[in-house]
């Protein structure tokens, strides 16, 4: 149903010919996901649930065509200050946070003081009449920016219930445009970089479910991020009651794939939302409910797999908003894409029942995602690693088997190695040093059933490794550094040198010699640093625990630890003291000093560039680039500059260093010192060990001393291999440039964000499509420009991941606060949002006029959508009602703070200013 037919309704004034203006009114029937920009993302939503058959209440679309009309004409001033604000934002925010909740809402009142355009009016009051006489609807807002896969917008524009008359109807509808310009929505687009002029409003008008229960349901679960677990919230009368956090709603998790409830929570449920019979809502006390449960399993089943349809049309898990009439008829009111679940890695290769995939990239210390062309690089280089092992590799491109990728992160299928006894002892003990977290993540999935052991041999391991190590001269390389330990460094020495001087390309090399050549690095040199230098320092490290061993006695790490002091040969230590020689030089520079003790380092770095820093402070600089530039923040991605490109980061570290005054606290000093102190210490225990005999001394002292001359090497195969990718840069920026320079590309540090095969297709393709191909790579370039751009802004990695969304890390840490109760003062809720933080708290009772320091936690009795600009600067939250999907939850998780909701008397028993410690996953407070 179509108010006017489409290609007639809706035509303004600035049609041009030729040209069908959109409609005005649609029919939810005749909306789908492709007409977003003309319905909203509300609309487009509904209008695909009702193409999917699923069931939802019969209504229209106001489409964005009625929203520029009517706010397109100026009428005797009315929308002056709407267009003065849109003006203001354009060029930015506009002064502080006051100024612009004023001009904000001066545009508001504007919205609504401007009279509907007849034609619109005619156009409702056509729609609205073929829902029944004096229909009760819902009217909704539904915003180009909203329910998008990256961002829901939860409760951002307005909603009005039970509108009954077309009096009503208008009025609500115009509530509605205005609601685009609300504080909370304004700030919300802002955070996430959306501009003002590319948002419109549609409306949506529905007739209204009379609704015995309703809520809200995730077709995930939001909290641990398990698929096939529906989470529903419900309690009796309208959904909105659920939505807003006014009550304890109670709990339901369906199995999805066995059709069971797995858990059930009654909340107290004091409230009720109801409807008016003259229009309008209220929210009444429904004493006596809080053992009625708003469920039966039958629903709470028939809802989920409701749910489960929703997601499986729209392709990912969902957030719907659903009713159960009186009739028992279930009823999908919303669905919108669930914005705050880490996606589940994507495998290179399929595999049979559920996996175990670990974050290499947060093993290496790396949060931030990695570019295209740095994970392309990772999967050549992880290739040849598998090759070398002995493992078929289809495509090196795509990465060796367990490879695998989520939100531009690194991961790795660790299955296989968790279900074998050999890998349950090595990995733990691995990450015990790389990643202590993760190791502890490591040990709970051990307890999963799942994934009990299956492998009880170390065989198939052995089939793999020892060929590879023969192959790599491990074992010579052992014994050499055993027996001839000086000979084993000259060794060292003359592979480093060889490295080096295979990384080289001829010069003269042309686009794709240099992409030809960044590919061999990746895929069959680079790798030979690990077994060339891994077994010295793993020499050093077993030569430690030997010593240990003949020593005798219970905790001696303690005194081995000394040893590991002051490490010759250690790369990274060198390249300290190499940048202190450098502050030490400016110090007594009086110009570079001042240059440095004055200058921004972002500015310094442009002056070096330039060639303006004073003599002393650029000779220097250009000597420690030309050894250290190759390293970088995140130097593992290829994509990320390294500090010859950019030396602000050095610079900053320079000026830092002129600031210590204390000669004791200088870096040469303190090496210094440490060396001493670990070699006194290998003398102590030699003299130790002499005590027990001749023979066991000098075992003793030949360990330690081997300790010391290679434990040091332990940071050298990452340096070379950091060396590997740096030079991969070099060609691959070249290639960059040379498809800028064909306009290929905009800009030649865009090559970053292709992969080798894209950036070799651009090559092939030449100048012959200058004019045709580069839209498209541009497109490209820019789509995945903003997704990382996106993904910088994620604030919680999950170090270890199921294949079925299962973060095991957010399991322990919920059991683990359910078993700690409310001992000690610990108040207990619901988990709401992962991750702890301590700070201090804001009791806010009413959001009007209360200000929320950055950092402090929000302690409320609730919120709604008029509390999210607290949010911004909100730190943690704690509220005393809702559940786990009320809009206070959804934001919490959206903005990545900690959130406990359902917390009893939490206004009352926490106090302003009072430090408090909340973690979202186990759902405590815990007040210091």
């Amino acid at each position: 149903m179509a108010a006017d037919p489409p290609g007639t309704a809706g035509q303004g004034p600035r049609q041009q010919p030729g040209h069908t203006a959109p409609a005005l009114i649609l029919d939810l029937s005749q909306v789908g996901g492709s007409m977003l920009p003309l319905v909203g993302g509300k609309a487009a939503s509904l209008g695909e649930l009702i193409r999917a058959g699923l069931p939802v209440p019969e209504g229209f679309c106001l489409t964005t065509a009625a929203y520029r009309e009517a706010t397109r004409t100026v009428q005797d001033g009315v929308l002056a200050e709407l267009g003065k604000f849109q003006a203001a934002l354009r060029t930015g925010t506009p002064g502080g946070n006051t100024e612009l909740a004023g001009m904000a809402g001066r545009a508001r009142e504007s919205v609504r003081a401007a009279p509907v355009p007849p034609r619109i009016v005619a156009a409702v009051e056509q729609a609205y009449a073929a829902l029944g006489k004096a229909a009760p609807v819902a009217v909704r807002s539904s915003a180009t920016a909203e329910d998008l896969p990256f961002a829901s917008f939860a409760g951002q524009q307005d909603t009005y219930l039970n509108v009954i008359g077309i009096g009503a109807v208008l009025e609500a509808v115009r509530d509605c445009w205005a609601s685009l310009w609300t504080d909370r929505a304004v700030a919300y687009r802002a955070a996430l970089a959306i501009k003002p002029h590319e948002v419109a409003l549609a409306v949506v008008v529905q007739r209204m479910v009379d609704a015995q229960a309703a809520g809200v349901m995730f077709t995930a679960n939001p909290l641990t991020g398990r698929r096939r677990e529906a989470v529903i919230d419900a309690a009796p009368g309208l959904g909105e009651a659920v939505v807003s956090g006014a009550v304890n709603p109670d709990h339901y998790v369906v199995d999805t794939e066995k059709s069971r409830v797995l858990e059930r929570k009654i909340g107290d449920k004091r409230v009720m939302a109801r409807p008016l019979p003259g229009g309008g809502t209220e929210v009444r006390d429904m004493p006596g409910q809080a053992d009625a449960a708003s469920l039966s399993d039958e629903q709470a089943i028939g809802l989920a797999a409701l749910g489960l349809q929703a997601e499986k049309h729209f392709g990912s898990p969902q957030d719907t908003e659903w009713a159960i009439d009186t009739g028992g008829a279930l009823w999908l009111t919303q669905s919108r894409p669930i914005t705050t679940l880490f996606p589940v890695p994507e495998r290179q290769s399929g595999a049979e029942g559920t996996r175990v995939y670990l974050c290499f990239s947060l093993a290496q210390g790396l949060t931030r995602p990695l570019t295209p062309m740095g994970l392309a690089s990772l999967r050549l280089a992880g290739s040849s690693v598998a090759k070398a092992a002995g493992f078929a590799v289809p495509d090196p491109r795509r990465g060796p088997p367990p490879y695998a990728e989520a939100a531009q992160r690194l991961y790795f299928d660790l299955t296989t190695p968790v279900r074998s006894s050999v890998g349950r002892r090595l990995l733990p003990r691995v990450f015990d040093v790389m990643e202590a977290r993760s190791a502890m993540v490591l040990r709970q999935v051990f307890a999963d059933p799942r994934f009990s052991v299956t492998r009880k041999t170390p065989l198939g391991l052995l089939r793999h490794v020892l060929p590879a190590a023969v192959r790599a001269r491990v074992p010579e390389t052992v014994l050499r550094g055993l027996f001839r330990p000086k000979a084993a460094l000259r060794r060292l020495d003359r592979f480093t040198r060889e490295f080096a001087e295979d990384l080289e390309l001829e010069a003269g090399a042309g686009p794709v010699q240099r992409l030809d050549h960044a590919e061999r690095l990746l895929g069959s040199r680079i790798f030979a640093v690990v077994p060339a230098i891994l077994p010295l320092p793993a020499l050093g490290f077993a030569t430690l625990w030997l010593a240990g061993k003949l020593l005798g006695g219970r905790d001696r790490w303690k005194d081995l630890e000394k040893v590991l002091r002051g490490l010759p040969r250690n790369v990274t230590t060198e390249m300290d003291l190499d940048l202190w020689r450098l502050a030490s030089a400016v110090r007594d520079d009086r110009g570079s000093r001042t240059a440095l003790a004055e200058g921004q380092p972002s500015k310094l770095a442009a002056e070096f560039k330039a060639g303006n820093l004073p003599a002393v402070l650029h000779a220097g600089l250009v000597r420690f680039l030309d050894r250290y530039g190759q390293r970088a923040v995140a130097e593992i991605d290829v994509g990320m500059p390294r500090w010859s490109d950019d030396p602000t980061h050095i610079l900053g570290v320079l000026a830092n260093y002129l600031r210590l005054t204390d000669p004791a606290m200088a870096p040469d000093v303190q090496f210094s010192r440490a060396n001493a102190e670990a070699e006194a210490e290998v003398e102590r225990l030699v003299a130790e060990a002499r005590l027990r005999g001749r023979v066991r001394a000098l075992l003793v002292a030949a360990a330690l001393r081997r300790t010391r001359i290679f434990a040091g090497l332990r940071e050298l195969p990452k340096y070379q291999l950091v060396l590997g990718l740096a030079e991969v840069r070099r060609q691959v920026a070249h290639v960059g440039a040379a498809l800028a320079s064909t306009g290929q590309l905009e800009h030649p540090e865009d090559i970053f964000f292709l992969d080798f095969e894209e950036a070799r297709h651009a090559l092939d393709s030449g100048d012959a499509n200058a004019t045709s191909q580069p839209g498209k790579l541009r497109e490209l370039v820019l789509e995945r420009r903003a997704a990382y751009a996106s993904e910088l802004g994620r604030r919680r990695i999950p170090r270890i991941l199921l294949s079925d969304g299962t973060e095991p890390e957010l399991l322990h840490a919920a059991a683990a606060g359910m078993a700690a109760g409310a001992g000690n003062g610990t108040l207990s809720g619901s988990p709401a949002s992962a991750g702890s933080v301590t700070g201090p708290a804001r009791v806010i009772l009413d959001p009007v006029g209360a200000r929320l320091e950055p950092g402090e936690i929000l302690v409320a009795p609730s919120t709604d959508p008029g509390w999210t600009p607290l949010f911004l600067t909100a730190g943690g939250l704690v509220m005393e009602m809702g559940g786990p999907n009320s809009h206070g939850a959804v934001v919490a998780r959206e903005y990545g703070i900690p959130a406990v909701v359902g917390v009893p008397e939490a206004t009352s028993r926490l106090a302003t200013g009072q430090r408090i410690t909340v973690d979202g996953g186990a759902g405590t407070v815990v007040p210091d």
